[in-house]
């Protein structure tokens, strides 16, 4: 089954993908590679899509996931559990080969990284709220932990929701400033004169800011590409009760 990739030059020596909603066995408004535990959809076309998913990345590996709460929290993991025992956290980093990390997005920024030397790898999911509590740090310090090291630590931005399709409130505008005024490079006036927020560069902000040198940003926005992505502010604006989410997976070769 053809399943649409994106790959990263930053991530070339690691075994990795951004996928998005093309192939896949979900059917109806979620039809496609569906990849989302909690979207309401049918459990076992879900748990195919995610196996499908893996088997692209490194066939028969084991695929590790987090309780996503959109939180700054990394867990550190070792082995695949159980959904009911997954960990509640937004990030997860791992040093064991033949380990396959993996988070779900609609909107919100996949990020995976590597240090390919120490061989130490993590996977986080960004969503405004936890980019701006610091997930990718908390990843970052995560994987420092196991030995890696921020000089040699490369990262990838995946498809999310772009600054032309991302209106936010004053109020988030106004929070964000107070906390951080050299932000406003992050946000721009839309066509309703409203505020519009890049989260893409605000992440790939703050992983600059924690020491990573080489980052790279697909610039594919989950909003406006509805055949290729699955997006939680489209289902929204049109009143869908549910929406898919895709997968980002990430792991080092055994």
């Amino acid at each position: 089954m053809s399943l649409s990739i994106v790959r990263a030059g930053a991530l070339k020596h690691v075994p990795h993908g951004f996928f998005g909603r093309v192939g896949g066995l979900s059917t109806g408004a979620m039809a496609g590679l569906n990849c989302g535990l909690g979207s309401g959809d049918d459990a076992e076309a879900v748990e195919a899509n995610r196996r499908l998913a893996a088997d692209a990345i490194i066939t028969g590996a084991p695929l590790a996931s987090v309780h996503q709460v959109h939180s700054p929290t990394a867990a550190i993991v070792r082995e695949a559990v159980t959904h009911s025992e997954r960990p509640h956290a937004d990030a997860l980093v791992t040093d064991r080969a033949g380990l396959l990390l993996g988070i779900v997005t609609a909107d919100c920024a996949p990020v995976l990284l590597a240090d390919v030397q120490a061989g130490v790898i993590g996977a986080a999911h960004a969503g405004w709220r936890g980019a701006t509590a610091g997930v990718t740090d908390q990843a970052i310090a995560a994987m420092i932990s196991l030995g890696a090291s921020i000089e040699r630590i490369a990262a990838a931005v995946g498809p999310c929701i772009s600054r032309a399709s991302y209106e936010v409130d004053s109020a988030f505008t106004e929070r964000l400033l107070a906390e951080d005024p050299g932000s406003d490079r992050f946000f721009a006036e839309g066509p309703a004169h409203r505020p519009h927020f890049d989260l893409e560069a605000y992440v790939v902000g703050r992983l600059a800011a924690a020491g990573v040198r080489k980052i790279e940003a697909a610039g594919l926005d989950t909003y406006s590409l509805e055949g290729r992505y699955y997006s939680y502010r489209r289902s929204t604006h049109r009143g869908e009760v549910t929406y898919g989410r895709q997968i980002s997976i990430i792991g080092l070769a055994p």
